[in-house]
């Protein structure tokens, strides 16, 4: 320990450096948390596409299989295997993270599978609404007052785009819903286990006990159909290598270096990404009251983005 004139000179040169390492820190989540948001978007054209040859139910179980493995080579290529033996107190979370993964993989692909991939997008922004509300309740991340009315103008702009149209886009939404839900708590869990269990780690039990769920679910339900065009498989495997399992390494990554509700309003820019992508390769983008409605759920979001993002550089000022 050094002192001068009474003053601990490695504590002060430690709160000298410490500015830097948080800006340091901060870059870091918000690189890793875009980098999962961008490749995450993909999904959407990639799976609709797939979607077109496969039923949801097939779908999810080739996506989320090939998901795992991909995951587990990248284990074992960057030198993890030995973290695959989990400790007694994570196994439970762990499995939680992939049962809800299952569950909401089955409703996610069969929400998109009835939405245009640019709506499913702006539907899915309530995702990062309700993984804010679940890490301010679990987590206590400071969630304000004033942060309700930006949530409830993305309620608004969802009914709108469903009013009178719930034969078309109405299953699709709630299905979607639902999805969202599962996906927050997926996020949850990965927020407080991170830590513990290294993000390679984490991605691959994400998807690999979700794909035993789902195969479950789909042969006992005798919707297993395997007979589909070489061209979906092909887009199927690309894109489960892109979305569930690079962009959740990436987003997992991203929690060690930033609060959860922090990375989650990364992800309400979301259908910033997915609209050209839609636009190019699937030739789609929504009309009338669905791209209306979607337009108002995105100003909700980013309108809550930029409160919570606020109040939290207030809290850290």
């Amino acid at each position: 320990m050094i002192y001068f004139s009474g003053i601990d000179m490695e504590n002060l040169l430690n709160r000298m450096n410490k500015p830097a390492d948080i800006h340091k820190n901060s870059l870091k989540g918000f690189l890793y948390s875009l980098a999962g948001a961008v490749l995450v978007s993909t999904n959407f054209v990639t799976a609709k596409y797939a979607l077109k040859g496969f039923n949801p139910e097939t779908f999810s179980l080739v996506w989320t299989s090939s998901a795992a493995f991909y995951a587990l080579l990248i284990v074992f290529l960057t030198g993890h295997r030995n973290e695959l033996k989990l400790a007694a107190n994570t196994v439970s979370k762990v499995s939680m993270l992939g049962v809800a993964t299952g569950v909401g993989m089955l409703l996610g692909w069969a929400g998109l599978s009835r939405l245009d991939p640019s709506f499913a997008a702006f539907i899915w922004r309530f995702a990062p609404v309700l993984t804010i509300l679940l890490s301010a309740l679990f987590l206590r991340e400071k969630l304000t007052m004033i942060e309700i009315f930006p949530i409830a103008i993305m309620v608004l702009g969802g009914s709108l785009s469903a009013i009178g149209r719930w034969n078309i886009v109405g299953i699709g939404t709630a299905l979607t819903l639902f999805a969202c839900f599962a996906t927050s708590l997926q996020m949850l869990i990965a927020k407080s286990k991170v830590r513990e269990i290294h993000p390679n780690i984490l991605v691959f039990y994400r998807v690999g006990i979700a794909a035993i769920i789902i195969a479950f679910w789909t042969f006992l339900s005798g919707k297993a159909d395997f007979d589909v065009k070489l061209s979906y498989w092909l887009v199927l495997f690309l894109g489960a290598f892109l979305g569930p399992c690079v962009s959740f390494l990436f987003t997992f990554r991203s929690y060690r270096y930033w609060e959860l509700s922090r990375s989650s309003i990364v992800l309400t820019a979301q259908p910033l990404f997915v609209l050209p992508l839609a636009y190019i390769f699937l030739h789609k983008i929504p009309a009338g009251k669905e791209l209306l409605g979607g337009l108002i759920i995105l100003i909700g979001a980013f309108w809550l983005a930029w409160i919570h993002l606020k109040s939290r550089n207030a809290s850290h000022a």
